[in-house]
């Protein structure tokens, strides 16, 4: 089979995504593994003359201002990301990988969405279940609420969101080359509630969601108490491939702690492979030249084998 092309954004112009793409380029080994088409501003960044640029509305768009966020640049990473769906939707990628974006000046520039997830499912006219998906190395993760207020999550659980989580991210799972997922599902309150002392989330929730996914044929055991879910999930026997959280910050915390410059966040659920580096803009170190296109590259790559794969079931 020939190899995957790839939609490349190089990110929010104000920080370090334009350093990040150019040096990961810079290293031929990405050749091997994909055709890129560059979404970005030519005369930027300096690339192999490999790469395919896509002629889009910001081209040529003139040097924006580093490490300031403003509608300006907000409305140049909206009209990217359509860019870069489009190559894909109309069949001339297949995946879209960028680097990092800043939600300020996203919102800013007209983005009414909750995140870009959402806004690339509205792109794409897609109503099905979709979310992130945080990965690490071996270990991936996702979470049931997202991007909204702590004190709001336990009103928007219910036993059909945990195990759409539990299908999403095992499918994704699969989708990588992971052939028979196994997931650990993580408690809401301390303790995992305590028989009900802290909370009965986890009894009248996650438990009947994991049950019903696993009617579903997904192999997810839970849920545990959250403090502990992730050593469960690394150091038990055999281990578990991804671990579903019940809020951002309670699988975010352990994944940046255990590689901030390295991890993935993967659209997941959407129609096409979508993957960015899972860490921020960086404004404070943006064009000093010492930012580490480590997950960018890992993204890269991640985006490749989910193509291949993506190809391969398309064919089918």
């Amino acid at each position: 089979m020939s190899l995957p092309t790839l939609a490349l954004f190089t990110g929010d112009p104000a920080g370090i995504g334009p350093e990040l793409v150019e040096k990961m380029l810079q290293n031929p080994s990405w050749q091997k593994q994909a055709r890129v088409i560059l979404i970005g501003q030519k005369d930027a960044i300096r690339v192999p003359q490999e790469v395919l640029w896509h002629e889009w509305s910001g081209y040529r768009a003139p040097a924006f201002e580093r490490g300031v966020a403003n509608a300006t640049n907000g409305r140049y990473m909206i009209e990217a990301l359509a860019a870069g769906l489009d190559l894909v939707m109309a069949g001339q990628a297949d995946a879209f990988c960028f680097a990092p974006l800043n939600k300020s000046a996203l919102r800013q520039g007209g983005m009414t969405q909750e995140d870009e997830l959402r806004w690339f499912a509205e792109h794409m006219h897609y109503r099905g279940v979709c979310g992130e998906l945080n990965v690490l190395k071996n270990l991936w993760t996702a979470r049931v609420t997202s991007h909204v207020p702590l004190n709001e999550v336990s009103s928007l659980l219910s036993p059909d969101k945990v195990a759409d989580a539990i299908r999403m991210i095992s499918q994704a799972l699969q989708a990588s080359g992971v052939t028979s997922p196994r997931i650990a599902v993580c408690g809401l309150n301390p303790h995992n509630g305590d028989n009900g002392n802290y909370g009965d989330e986890e009894g009248r929730i996650i438990t009947p969601g994991v049950q019903q996914a696993a009617a579903m044929g997904f192999a997810a055991d839970g849920p545990f108490p959250a403090d502990t879910a992730f050593v469960r999930a690394i150091r038990s026997p055999g281990g578990y491939d991804g671990v579903v959280t019940m809020y951002h910050d309670q699988g975010q915390i352990a994944m940046k702690l255990m590689g901030f410059e390295q991890g993935v966040t993967v659209h997941g659920g959407l129609p096409c492979p979508i993957t960015t580096p899972a860490h921020g803009t960086a404004y404070d170190i943006a064009g000093q030249g010492v930012a580490n296109p480590q997950a960018m590259t890992n993204a890269f790559e991640l985006a490749t084998r989910m193509a291949n794969a993506h190809r391969q079931h398309a064919t089918r």
